[in-house]
């Protein structure tokens, strides 16, 4: 699987055990909503800087996003 798909999708699976819907989780990382459905989608490159938001809105680290990713 590419790896912006398996981002995407470990983002998704974080983001819905914690039952958030997307809209509220773009909201709480300061990222549009759209942008964020693409990211989940696997069609966005993720900047650094959105992928260490991304983790602490999640309380985990970046290391743990990306872990297991090839």
């Amino acid at each position: 699987m590419h790896i912006q798909l398996q981002l995407g999708s470990r983002i998704r699976e974080l983001r819905r055990t914690r039952g958030w819907s997307q809209e509220a989780f773009a909201d709480f990382c300061g990222i549009h909503r759209s942008h964020m459905g693409e990211i989940e989608r696997g069609r966005a490159n993720v900047t650094l800087l959105t992928l260490l938001i991304i983790a602490k809105q999640l309380q985990v680290t970046a290391s743990a996003l990306l872990n297991e990713i090839a």
